[in-house]
């Protein structure tokens, strides 16, 4: 026993003298507490929706007032077109389409009986479930209120057929959804973690003085630590888009070139991160623990597992300045639903401008640290 106490006031001492693992390990997961605790949830809060409405009846407009009453639904725009409305869909403004038939009130005045068509981003299956649910049950609720209106004494309610489609995943499989964003957390450890990993074993090995000395450009040596890395992970993206494509099937609709270009900008903002992590961790233990924290959040708020218009209005916000969130976001869009260039600009130019941010403040605190 007075050995194993001996040993244990060593191990505290250890543990309270590394101020920085003390304070990582107490206040970094309270504030994943924070933070994930509102803004990972599997609730579907809200969904935008585009309506065509063909009809323009009164109870055509009553249907659409149920749907928008329920605060399940928000109504993002409106139009007789179809045309228009897949567009939306395939921008993302929308993710529910609202389709009513020219004959809607005529048919439930005389048979008793009308069509509603829904269409869904079935990207995330799961998700567009829970939304067709929502909206089936409120358009039941709807039959049964016209019910006692136009046929009180009848014993059914009108009816109303809802047919709804899936889009960009019509099957609802949940791997062609899920496979795309794996794809985007594994590139993200390649190039942030091994990045930290490399650099710090440099600083433990004592390398890094010893080139700190040299004639070398800081530029240089950067350049020479973060392009192997960089071209590591754009490989195993090759490997991970081949066994998508071979072994689960995932569509690839569009173009494999835009995804390695999107990829090959995101690496800069990850290795960035990498870069930046290596300057404040003095240890690899260190270095791993912080990179784990940062990935963490990343991965939990970026709409890899939970789709971010479920999530509170500021952590919606936070999601936009996470890297992550627009490579899974040009991932899904250009392997699913087949977008080009124009179509993912937004998320192409966030990614541009996180990476140049990134990566110059890391290598300005690494100069830093180095002089």
């Amino acid at each position: 026993m007075r050995t194993l106490r001996f040993l244990l006031r060593k191990e505290f001492l250890q543990i309270f003298r590394d101020r920085f693992m003390l304070r990582l390990s107490i206040l970094l997961p309270i504030v994943q507490l924070l933070i994930l605790s509102s803004a990972a949830t599997f609730e579907v809060k809200s969904a935008k929706v585009y309506v065509v409405d063909r009809d323009h009846s009164s109870m055509s407009r009553r249907l659409i007032d149920r749907l928008r009453a329920s605060r399940r639904f928000i109504v993002a725009d409106a139009s007789p077109s179809m045309e228009l409305a897949n567009e939306a869909m395939l921008a993302r403004r929308v993710s529910v389409i609202v389709g009513i038939p020219s004959d809607f009130e005529r048919d439930l005045l005389r048979s008793h009986s009308a069509k509603v068509q829904l269409v869904f981003n079935a990207e995330d299956g799961a998700t567009a479930g829970v939304t067709q649910s929502y909206a089936a049950q409120i358009i039941a609720a709807y039959a049964r209120e016209l019910g006692g209106e136009i046929m009180p004494l009848a014993r059914a309610a009108p009816k109303i057929e809802v047919r709804a489609r899936g889009w960009y995943n019509p099957e609802l499989d949940y791997r062609d959804y899920m496979v795309p964003g794996i794809l985007v957390q594994l590139v993200t450890v390649v190039g942030t973690l091994l990045t930290a990993m490399n650099i710090v074993r440099e600083k433990e090995l004592g390398t890094l003085d010893q080139l700190s000395v040299t004639p070398l450009s800081q530029g240089v040596f950067i350049a020479a630590k973060l392009i192997p890395l960089w071209l590591i992970a754009l490989f195993e993206l090759t490997l991970g888009l081949m066994v998508a494509r071979f072994v689960f099937h995932v569509p690839m609709l569009g173009s494999i070139p835009l995804v390695f270009g999107a990829a090959a900008l995101y690496l800069v903002a990850a290795l960035g991160i990498g870069l930046f992590v290596s300057t404040l961790a003095s240890t690899q233990q260190q270095a791993m623990f912080v990179t784990f924290f940062i990935v963490m959040i990343y991965l939990l708020m970026s709409g890899l597992f939970t789709p971010i218009r479920s999530m509170p209005e500021w952590a919606q916000w936070i999601t936009q300045v996470n890297p992550v969130k627009h490579f899974i976001e040009i991932m899904r869009a250009v392997l699913l639903k087949g977008a080009g260039v124009g179509d993912v600009l937004k998320p192409l130019g966030a990614l541009a401008v996180f990476g140049v941010v990134v990566l110059s403040l890391a290598v300005r605190q690494y100069g830093r640290r180095v002089g």
